[in-house]
């Protein structure tokens, strides 16, 4: 039979694991600013798809053809967000991925324009990525469909 202190002992180290199992999953320090201050930083063009939801034209973006080997991290905070390796032409005029690097985004339901979709935010800043499809190819299949606008690429390892 365990004893009060065997119960103690294990409901600590139960509790240690737990908090040693949440800081290696947690994703990036989060980055909270005003209004104001996302327009003091970003371009009225980036500031709208970041901070307000918007899309860009589709092939507008130079990423759509960016082929160099790197990483692609949020225009708005920089944290890194997708590899070159996980880049594909979906043909659908928009940077697409198959998955993002670790926890760097979040997901949430978008039901704006009269249709369900999955929204893609950049974990630490919650800038608008874009969003995310069922329609991509393996490992995933899934289809990262992202703003060139929100993203900035910095060639070299991936």
């Amino acid at each position: 039979m365990p004893t009060r202190r065997d119960v103690l002992g294990l409901a600590l180290l139960g509790g240690a694991s737990f908090a040693l199992a949440q800081k290696a999953t947690a994703g990036p320090a989060r980055l909270v600013l005003s209004d104001a201050e996302w327009r003091r930083r970003l371009s009225p063009d980036r500031f709208a798809i970041l901070r307000e939801a918007g899309t860009e034209p589709p092939f507008a973006s130079p990423l759509l053809h960016e082929g160099r080997s790197g990483r692609f991290a949020c225009a708005g905070c920089g944290n890194a967000l997708f590899s070159s390796r996980t880049k594909y032409d979906s043909g659908t005029g928009w940077p697409s991925f198959w998955a993002p690097l670790g926890r760097s985004v979040r997901t949430s339901r978008d039901d704006s324009l009269g249709m369900i979709r999955t929204a893609v935010a950049c974990a630490r800043c919650e800038g608008h990525l874009g969003h995310v499809f069922d329609d991509g190819p393996k490992p995933t299949g899934l289809r990262y469909c992202i703003n060139g606008l929100a993203l900035a690429f910095a060639p070299g390892a991936a």
